[in-house]
């Protein structure tokens, strides 16, 4: 692997689990993420999600028991993950994909907080 391969890991598997409702992700320099689909859901690099700049992100409400439908690869570089909710225009880099991995405690944790200032209350 040369350098330039460390930096941008590339999945060696991406694995569905519509039972336990998420995907599992194993990247070519030996790192394994479980990413529930609810965390991928409100975490979409959409621009329904993100918005068009910083501070416009829109928080998602009401995903806990959201389905993965299909993923559809996208070129070499990414996947679209088509959700039960209709929601299909998010593109998930490799890249993304693994820093959704990496930093999945404090986006999720970040992510609750969100809902708690909001006053929403999650449903399991």
């Amino acid at each position: 692997m040369t350098s330039s391969d460390a930096a941008n890991p590339t999945p060696v598997e991406l694995r569905l689990r519509k039972k336990s409702r998420q995907l599992d992700v194993e990247f070519d320099d030996g790192s394994r993420f479980e990413l529930p689909f609810e965390y991928l859901r409100v975490h979409s690099p959409s621009a329904e999600v993100k918005g068009h700049g910083p501070g416009q992100e829109v928080l998602q409400t009401g995903k806990e028991q959201v389905q993965v439908k299909k993923l559809e690869p996208i070129g070499h570089y990414a996947v679209r993950i088509v959700f039960d909710d209709g929601h299909d225009t998010g593109l998930y880099t490799w890249h993304y994909l693994y820093e959704l991995g990496r930093d999945k405690e404090r986006m999720w944790q970040a992510y609750l907080d969100r809902l708690a200032a909001s006053g929403y209350a999650r449903r399991s």
